[in-house]
């Protein structure tokens, strides 16, 4: 029997030379699947871009509560300066009152009625605002109402210069406690079973691969050895 190295590695040599191909077409699969199981796993660290969506509509009182109010600009290249005015007409009021204005990175809260109650949760550490949401602590009953939000917006050419205004309102509701609705529940459930159904679906595919692999591994080793077999006298 021959037991030198020359002889044991061989053999060896000849499988790694017959799985190479089998091999690659494999691991460029399983590499092709990587990149959307790292994506999947870690999309909570991804930041995406910007989205319009729509501010809650239920407050609870003696708590605090955000207005949400964004605006995304619909040409991400153009450099822009924007301002937001946000206004309030109370559940006794007929009119609109100016509530509070957002320019230069700096607010000022406008109507008495929210004095060292309002605070800025929009865009920071820019004058391109896409968010010009606002928080307002300590609700109370005499909050509920409609609040305006205005974005004026002015888009900077290099010829010229394009002014764009948009305007929401919101209808705010405050309660003695908050109620979800049964649609915000089952959003919530399906969003969570869909990330979990696509992670558990990635593992599948990745373990799919890996038995491919293996599988093709083994069926190169015993064609090589059934050619050695064959050719021993």
């Amino acid at each position: 029997m021959c037991v030198c190295g020359g002889c044991v590695l061989t053999p060896l040599r000849a499988a790694t030379s017959l799985l190479s191909p089998v091999r690659m077409s494999a691991v460029q699969e399983l590499l092709l699947l990587l990149p959307l199981a790292l994506l999947a796993l870690q999309a909570s660290l991804c930041h995406g871009a910007c989205v319009e969506v729509d501010s809650d509509t239920e407050a609870v009182v003696n708590e605090g509560f955000k207005l949400g109010c964004i605006s995304c600009k619909m040409r991400g290249e153009v450099p822009a300066i924007a301002y937001v005015d946000w206004y309030f007409k109370a559940s006794s009021d007929k009119e609109f009152s100016h509530l509070y204005t957002y320019e230069d990175q700096s607010g000022n809260i406008i109507d008495p009625r929210f004095y060292d109650r309002l605070d800025w949760k929009g865009s920071k550490n820019t004058n391109d605002l896409q968010d010009g949401s606002i928080y307002i602590l300590n609700v109370t009953y005499n909050d509920t109402g409609i609040y305006k939000c205005i974005f004026n917006r002015i888009l900077l050419y290099s010829n010229y210069e394009f002014q764009a205004n948009t305007s929401k309102n919101i209808t705010i509701n405050v309660v003695p406690r908050l109620t979800r609705g049964l649609a915000s529940i089952l959003s919530e459930v399906m969003m969570y079973v869909s990330i979990i159904g696509l992670q558990f679906w990635l593992v599948v595919e990745m373990i799919y691969c890996y038995r491919k692999i293996s599988a093709a591994g083994e069926e190169a080793l015993r064609e090589s050895a059934s050619r050695k077999n064959s050719r021993l006298p």
